[in-house]
């Protein structure tokens, strides 16, 4: 089935560019002694003179804009008297790992695994999760083992050696060698395995049953390439939803801490669950082709047939889930009537462009609202649940489950333990971003 498009509003951006570069060509022409004899040469733009240029036409708080000074030195400068904190300007040395933070779910230097840190056992660190197409995947490691030894270091706690200690020096091991060799404990064995880091695709969506048979579908983020490198992360939730969709029972959507991502992939995945209508509405300050400033707006809307929207489920957020999570979240609550629980989201309902510029840096400049299917908004208010949680965990959702659903819950297993989550990879860059050469948007 044809997905949605969130294209709109950037399908103007070459035409800008052919019409940028036609400037940069008659500027370095007729500043060429060589033709028509100019009275005067006008110089080319320079960084800070494209990056004003932007800005001028697309930063959404136009009160502002009287702040920008049209000549000057520094772009960085430039960007840090306006008042948006997510409106940044990136140097060339970092815009390349920028944009693979934006666009991917990359790991650099990875076995391909995430760990949960138990302050009262031996062995404190466990492994929670094991990507399949990853090192550890590919030497048959499972889930939930202790790791007792990484390159014959012992991580056994000790009252000289605490749980902190030896993820410290695990994590240590890992960042110096590339060739790493874990000693796992588990209940029915203690196995060795080999491993060499490499750069993992990381997978986006989570499946996983609570001790009473719940399934919990966690969305870690919304990439463009992920685990499933054609389709991201609506490929990942498409192909579960897929493979059960005559699945009766109710299920959680655990968007907790889910930092956003790219809009087509949050749009798209919300659309697996409506039947009909509006998911998001959209508008944003760009240009046409000559350069001139213009305000655009865009209602994405679903099309039906797809395996979700039959399904039972409920969203679990919280103070972390933001900006494309909100979008998500916004759109099967009140498109698809699913309830919500846990706490008040982020309430981050604006976007941002970023834009290659001519040194190679990145100007990430924000330029996007967002609505609700309804038409509100959430900027600086958040989505409220239906169902507020003071502690936001599994048994929050279990209850609300109750509630909604009817069924009787026991307390998860997952969360009767003190634990404190590890991450495999630095924190995502979260945000709204349209990218100006491929047209995609972030948030």
């Amino acid at each position: 089935m044809q997905k949605l498009s969130t294209e709109t509003g950037v399908k103007n951006i070459p035409s800008v560019f052919s019409f940028f570069i036609g400037m940069l060509i008659i500027a370095n022409l007729w500043g060429c002694g060589d033709f028509m004899h100019p009275v005067e040469s006008t110089p080319a733009p320079t960084e800070y003179t494209y990056n004003y240029w932007l800005l001028e036409r697309t930063y959404l708080f136009e009160e502002e804009l009287e702040k920008l000074e049209p000549e000057g030195d520094s772009v960085q400068t430039l960007y840090e008297v306006l008042d948006d904190p997510f409106t940044r300007y990136v140097a060339p040395s970092k815009s390349e790992q920028t944009s693979i933070s934006i666009n991917t779910s990359i790991v650099p230097g990875s076995l391909g695994m995430e760990y949960v840190l138990y302050a009262n056992q031996p062995y404190p660190l466990r492994i929670k999760r094991v990507y399949p197409n990853g090192p550890a995947g590919r030497a048959g490691i499972r889930r939930w083992g202790y790791i007792m030894e990484v390159n014959g270091k012992s991580l056994l706690q000790t009252e000289t050696f605490s749980y902190s200690a030896a993820y410290n020096t695990y994590d240590s091991v890992l960042n110096y060698n590339k060739s790493i060799e874990l000693k796992v404990a588990y209940e029915d064995d203690t196995l060795s395995y080999k491993m060499e880091k490499e750069d993992v695709y990381a997978p986006t969506v989570f499946v996983d049953t609570t001790i009473d048979g719940t399934i919990v579908v966690t969305i870690t983020e919304f990439k463009q390439t992920t685990a499933d490198k054609e389709k991201g992360s609506y490929g990942e939730l498409k192909a579960y939803l897929d493979s059960t969709r005559n699945y009766s029972k109710p299920r959680i959507l655990d968007l907790r801490n889910n930092p956003g991502g790219h809009v087509t992939q949050c749009v798209n995945m919300a659309d697996l669950f409506i039947k009909s209508g509006p998911i998001s509405t959209r508008s944003w300050r760009t240009f046409n082709g000559d350069g001139t400033p213009v305000k655009k707006s865009n209602t994405s809307n679903a099309i039906s047939g797809d395996a979700g929207e039959e399904g039972k489920f409920l969203a679990l957020v919280n103070g972390g889930s933001a900006s494309c999570a909100e979008i998500f979240t916004a759109a099967i609550a009140e498109g698809a009537g699913i309830p919500v629980a846990g706490d008040t989201t982020y309430g981050k309902g604006i976007g941002q462009t970023t834009w290659n510029t001519m040194a190679g840096g990145l100007a990430i400049i924000t330029n996007l609202e967002f609505l609700t299917p309804k038409g509100n908004s959430y900027h600086r208010i958040g989505i409220i649940p239906d169902y507020p949680c003071q502690s936001v965990d599994l048994n929050c959702g279990m209850k609300a489950l109750e509630k909604y659903y009817g069924k009787k819950f026991s307390d998860s297993e997952d969360d009767k333990v003190s634990k404190k989550a590890i991450s495999p990879s630095k924190p995502s860059i979260g945000g709204a971003f349209i990218e100006s050469e491929e047209p995609f948007l972030i948030f």
